[in-house]
């Protein structure tokens, strides 16, 4: 059977997969690959695994091998690199008082090139910066302007449910939030409880999205009115995630909870039945 590996370049970067080959890396493993900017050295956070087509496609680049101890060391000595890049960058902006926040920094393993991600409200004239790190680095130096959501996946952090942000976590990619996505999860529309770190929209509220509208099929609409075995009343409330909504009597204004029968085949003489 095929495997896979998910390797990471960065902390908190996305993950890709490898084939492992003739190879059989275990997790917190180092190895080496070819990579669309070069030789690349990345550490396995998902050890072997059945490859799954519907995620996987079938060429699956194979890792080169596993990274020999020289080659750790030189990983551990760029990052070194880029903290001191990227202090000298903060200086650099000081002085030359750029409207720009740097982000991050990230030095190729070969040592070909470095970026810097910086975020700005609008563009920025950063020549004579650029000039100084060439001066300073002796490499290629690329300035690379991003958006704040990817700003959030850099720096990480912890969002309003106190785990660990998921794009820095999880999340492979961004995908479109709507405020429709919040209404359907009958969530407050206070911009401050569904916006993320980054200000946007929370990203769960996309990727929870499909979930709540599978478990709602079976519920009626809030405001519709429905004949229950108590009489006849108007749904007021819906618990999606604890299977129950509420009815508000007609004849006397009573609340009564119902329970969804989430197996309800149709057959059956229950309010869920289509």
């Amino acid at each position: 059977m095929d495997k896979v590996i998910g390797i990471r370049f960065r902390k908190g970067g996305r993950i890709y997969h490898f084939d492992p080959g003739e190879y059989n890396p275990r997790k917190d493993d180092y190895v080496i690959v070819n990579t669309e900017q070069g030789v690349g050295l990345g550490k396995v956070v998902e050890a072997p695994h059945p490859r799954d087509p519907r995620i996987h496609p079938e060429d699956v680049k194979k890792i080169d091998r596993p990274a020999i101890e020289s080659e750790i060391r030189q990983h551990f000595n760029n990052m070194d690199v880029e903290v001191d890049a990227k202090t000298y960058c903060l200086e650099r902006i000081a002085a030359h008082d750029l409207p720009m926040c740097l982000v991050d920094v990230e030095y190729f393993f070969d040592g070909s090139k470095i970026i810097f991600y910086f975020t700005a409200d609008g563009r920025v004239d950063f020549r004579e910066l650029l000039k100084d790190l060439v001066r300073r680095l002796r490499t290629r130096v690329e300035l690379r302007q991003i958006g704040i959501r990817n700003q959030a996946k850099m720096v990480g952090g912890l969002g309003g449910c106190g785990r660990p942000l998921c794009c820095a976590s999880f999340l492979r990619n961004f995908h479109a939030v709507s405020i429709k996505m919040a209404k359907e999860q009958n969530l407050s529309l206070n911009p401050a409880k569904i916006s993320g770190a980054c200000g946007r929209l929370m990203c769960c509220l996309q990727y929870e999205h499909e979930t709540y509208r599978e478990l709602k099929k079976d519920m009626p609409k809030l405001g519709k009115k429905i004949e229950v075995s108590e009489g006849r009343g108007k749904v007021i409330r819906q618990n999606v995630m604890g299977g129950s909504y509420t009815v508000q009597l007609e004849a006397d204004g009573k609340e009564i909870e119902i329970k969804v029968n989430r197996d309800c085949n149709g057959d059956c003489k229950c309010p869920n039945k289509k």
